[in-house]
């Protein structure tokens, strides 16, 4: 009996605690605007780790708390947060109508603090999270044709390479251009010479490529003063904050995202076959009145007659690129934590080239207690490259195609034996030695204290710590070390940034009318580089590579070098806002430079803003439709600081002096000093209106700028009668002065549109950018500037940056007309040029124009669609009127039959085909540099287009699995252009900006197609 007493007690303990936890489960139902279940969503009992996510119809059940009343938050990407307290339980479901996000109501940083958006007085851009999924390499590239304003070209098609970014325009001519990076708040120039020891031959590997774009949560661009400002000295050519992704309060979650995908070269050039050019080398013989015959060469044949080497279809590939990323991210009541690793591998589309990156990531947030905080980010990484020689696509574009890559015995053909002695460029690839690793730990702990309600003391120590080898051998089989019998080259450059930022900042609503937003503070910020570099020739084998440059017979004098520099700030920032109407924003900032001379280290750069939110006004309240309207305007002024250290001081040099036949050691200036260098600054207004229409369905943002840099930091080369060089380099020395004005002005638009909110959801994004550049003073006395007088590139005062100086083109020389060119073949046949100053002879001085390469505007197009779990984005980019010098066009359709030439070259002029407009062969090797080879580099390009699909939460709960996203994508899927050059998007990356829009050899662009897993439990 007493046991049956215990079974019947025990059988209603198990079924009075089954209708307990049946009834302490709140139900609900998450759904949009127009009634439609959210799939996804997270729901959060707040201040708890429960937590629950909504199945594919937007259903929900979590437990309920142990005491009424209660919380809960809910969130989904794309609608705003929304928290419901729960009073009692209930047998309804709880119904949560999520309202659509819009841009104007989301936070941004701003530098050293955030706003929302409805209370900005600057211009800020973010980038949309359709364009933040798109795989690339480094971050730069996730701006191009998604910020208004931002031009993006790719100098480098090499794996991990370069990319130059300018935000409204080019500011300085000779100084640094490309915007401050700001990574959870340690700023950063993206300086190429930290990955750079000096003896990669080729592009400099990107120094932002050792950050994992997976990592990223936002990504928001600083463009007009008033937004700058604070930055200082390095706010004139625009700040890009960068902030990682961090955990969420009470949620865990596991991460994994991958992708594998492969890339071709966008287009190859159209060449001559080898009897097509051996046909052309006869021709330009007979045009010069000379004949050539056919070289005998034992080790191999020629070939003269059939299609002989396709040196494009041999060094470009199909290349594999892939990308693993695994990230825990966790968190609770007080607590935050973001671990991630990262794996990313891009094999080149040339042979032997590549980018590899280890990373890895930890953010952690904590709350110690209702005072005290504490953030601490940290991101290390190691990154390799093999590196594509600097000469490459020149030589694969270039090399006869009669000569083969092989001789008869299987070893490489080692050069071309015409003329042009160029190398075997499949040679040059698989067996120079040219690589490229670096290691970074970038990292910073800060700690925020509340002193008073709303006042904030923050205290941050960083450091940016880079370690940089590079290796290279050439070994004896290949033409650049044959001649030394194998030459090998180490180097290394190990540079240590340290930071110090502290801040107090106040954050209040005084009243119901009344809000203030202020911070103040003072910054530290010093780097230390050195760097050292050995080298040797004459190896016996090459077996050892540059492992071993003790046993080469020929030793070349060691180098090392150090720098320093340092920076020192005081910052404010006042924002103010009265009755959600009016905004005011009051900025200055102090900093002194340890670059610039005794008396010119300081510079002070102000700025103020004013909003006026219309909608707010209770006149505007008739305008239903539209939700929200503000005007904006913004003055101020931001400076650039981007030179090389101590070019304020005379330095010195190392020279070997002859006494009494004795050779002996000493130093000598080498450099003219300049005490009176200073700041280059760069003033700024900005005008602009943000306008939310039928409920924020649509919103717009325009801006109109204008922008004039003074002060130029400019370099001006010293006079050779001064004695001074470069010791290093042998050229004339040059000297930093403040000399100079350029203007940038021009006009912006983002327009976001949300087609449809229901089941079907269609979302459209919309950026319009037109800058106009103008150099408006070079310095007393000079209209121009001509870098190298055999180079297309000119700066010159009425005229944008990078513009060029040539000669136009006037058709081809025909029997009887007078021979108008500077080349030898003046006979019918040879290009003739215009005679500008009437004078009947062609000069340089006399008859070349200026010809502007700047893009009319650029733009960009984002559609997402959402249907039920699937999802597809399609974004296209557009530059509109810019233009090229194809200096790759030039050497192909020279027509000396030297090196290999266009496909063109088949329509040259002679006696029996005098309609063309490309000239004879002649054996002439001059380029002459004229308006032939400018082209129009306007381009349309589907930039990304990417379709996936999420699998339903029904499905997944049955395996423990919160998310999973399966998508394909592709990446420069297609490309409009009339452009005849590899790709339209490239540019030589030179040491200024004078010779940009100039395509020489650069490692092209690629195509790229890619299938990729989401997937979080």
């Amino acid at each position: 009996m007493k046991n049956l007493y215990l079974i019947v007690l025990l059988g209603t303990l198990i079924f009075t605690s089954s209708l307990v936890m049946a009834q302490d489960v709140i139900t609900g139902i998450v759904k949009d605007e127009s009634g439609q279940g959210l799939p996804g969503a997270t729901v959060v009992e707040k201040g708890t780790s429960k937590y629950a996510l909504t199945d594919i119809d937007g259903n929900f059940n979590i437990p309920a708390a142990k005491q009424f009343p209660f919380t809960i938050q809910i969130n989904v990407t794309g609608f705003q947060q929304q928290e419901i307290e729960i009073y009692e339980l209930t047998t309804e479901a709880v119904e949560v109508v999520l309202k659509t996000s819009n841009l104007l109501d989301e936070v941004v940083v701003i530098g050293y603090g955030e706003q929302k958006r409805k209370d900005i007085t600057g211009s800020v851009a973010s980038v949309p999270l359709e364009i933040k999924s798109q795989p690339v390499a480094s971050v730069e590239r996730l701006l191009q044709g998604s910020v208004a304003g931002a031009v993006v070209t790719q100098t480098s098609g090499q794996p991990g390479g370069g990319v130059s970014v300018q935000i409204r325009g080019n500011n300085s001519i000779t100084a640094g251009s490309d915007p401050l990076y700001v990574i959870d708040g340690f700023p950063i120039n993206n300086d190429y010479d930290l990955n750079d020891a000096g003896v990669t031959n080729g592009s400099k590997i990107n120094p932002l490529s050792s950050i994992s774009t997976v990592d990223i949560e936002n990504i928001d661009v600083l463009k007009d003063a008033s937004a700058t400002a604070i930055y200082g000295s390095r706010g004139a050519n625009g700040v890009v904050i960068i902030t990682t992704k961090t955990g969420s309060k009470n949620k865990s979650s596991i991460n994994y995202d991958a992708f594998y995908g492969t890339q071709k070269v966008i287009r190859t050039i159209p060449l001559l076959n080898a009897g097509q050019w051996w046909a052309l080398r006869k021709d330009a013989a007979a045009n010069s009145g000379k004949t050539v015959a056919i070289p005998n060469i034992a080790a191999y044949s020629l070939d003269t007659t059939g299609t002989g080497t396709d040196w494009q279809d041999a060094a470009f590939r199909t290349a594999s690129q892939q990308s693993h990323n695994l990230s825990i991210l966790s968190g609770s009541d007080k607590t935050r934590l973001a671990i991630s690793g990262n794996y990313f591998k891009q094999n080149g589309i040339l042979q032997n080239t590549d980018f590899r990156r280890f990373s890895a990531r930890v953010n952690l947030d904590h709350q110690y207690n209702d005072r005290f905080r504490i953030f601490t980010s940290l991101n290390a990484s190691n990154t390799k490259a093999n590196v594509a020689p600097a000469a490459i696509v020149g030589n694969l574009l270039q090399t006869p195609p009669a000569l083969p890559i092989y001789q008869d015995n299987g070893n490489f053909v080692v050069n071309s034996p015409f003329e042009s002695a160029l190398q075997n460029p499949i040679n040059s690839l698989y067996n120079q030695l040219n690589e490229t690793i670096t290691n970074r730990f970038l990292g910073n702990i800060s700690g925020e204290y509340t002193i008073l309600e709303g006042l904030k003391a923050k205290v941050l120590v960083g450091a940016d710590v880079v370690g940089n080898k590079q290796n290279r051998y050439l070994p004896s089989t290949t033409a650049e070390g044959q001649a030394l019998s194998g030459n090998a080259i180490v180097g290394s450059i190990f540079t240590t940034n340290w930071l110090n930022e502290n801040t107090l900042s106040f954050d209040k609503d005084i009243d119901d009318k009344n809000r203030v937003n202020a911070v103040v503070g003072f910054t530290a910020q010093t780097s230390q580089s050195k760097g050292a570099v050995a080298e040797a020739a004459g190896f016996a084998t090459d077996a050892f590579e540059y492992n071993n440059l003790a046993t080469g017979i020929t030793n070349v004098a060691p180098r090392s070098v150090a720098s320093e520099w340092a920076l020192a700030s005081y910052l404010g920032r006042v924002n103010y806002i009265f009755d959600d109407r009016y905004l005011f924003t009051f900025t200055l900032r102090a900093d002194g430079s340890s670059r610039f001379g005794e008396g010119k280290k300081w510079g002070y750069f102000p700025s103020a803003a004013i909003g006026w939110n219309l909608n707010n006004e209770k006149f505007f309240q008739q305008f239903k439709k539209i939700s929200l309207l503000k005007l904006r305007l913004s003055a101020g002024t931001t400076g650039n600081q981007s030179i090389p250290p101590y070019q304020s001081l005379s330095q010195l040099a190392y020279f070997r002096y002859n006494f009494s036949n004795t050779t002996v050691s000493g130093y000598a200036p080498n450099t003219v000093p300049n005490p009176n260098l200073g700041w280059e600054k760069t003033f700024q207004v900005d005008g602009g209106i943000d306008l939310g229409l039928f409920k924020n369905r649509i919103s717009i943002i325009a801006d109109y700028y204008y922008k004039r840099t003074t002060d130029l930091l400019l370099t001006r080369t010293v006079a050779g009668t001064s004695g001074l060089s470069n010791f290093y380099g042998g050229q004339a020395s040059v000297v930093y002065q403040n000399i100079g004005e350029v203007s940038n002005q021009g006009i912006e638009l983002y327009v976001n549109s949300q087609n449809t909110t229901g089941a079907f959801k269609w979302n459209t994004i919309l950026i319009w950018a037109k800058n106009t550049n103008k150099i408006l003073s070079l310095g007393q006395g000079v209209e121009q500037i001509i870098p190298v007088i055999s180079a297309p590139s000119i700066a010159k005062v009425g005229y944008p940056l990078g513009s060029f100086i040539v000669y136009k083109t006037d058709g081809i020389i025909q029997q009887g007309d007078a021979a108008l060119t500077p080349q030898q073949n003046k006979n019918p046949g040879g290009q003739k040029y215009k005679d500008i100053n009437g004078d009947g002879v062609i000069t340089q001085a006399g008859d070349r124009v200026v010809v502007s390469n700047q893009p009319g505007f650029t733009t960009g197009l984002t559609n997402t669609f959402n249907y039920k779990g699937f999802d597809l984005t399609v974004f296209f980019q557009a530059s509109i009127g810019g233009k090229l010098y194809n200096e790759n066009r030039a050497n192909l359709e020279l027509g000396t039959g030297y090196v290999n030439g266009s496909d063109v070259l088949l329509n040259r002029w002679t006696p029996t085909n005098t309609n063309t407009d490309v000239k004879a062969a002649y054996q002439d090797p001059a380029i002459t540099i004229s308006d032939r080879f400018i082209e129009d580099a306007t381009y349309y390009r589907l930039k990304n287009i990417s379709f996936g699909y999420t699998i339903p939460k029904s499905v997944l709960s049955r395996v423990n699995i919160s998310s999973l996203r399966v998508y394909v994508s592709a990446q420069n899927a297609f490309t409009w252009t009339k452009y005849t050059g590899y790709d339209p998007e490239v540019s030589l990356n030179g040491q200024s900006l004078i010779n940009k829009g100039v395509d020489s050899g650069v490692y092209p662009n690629n195509k790229s197609f890619q299938a990729g897993i989401s997937l979080s439990f």
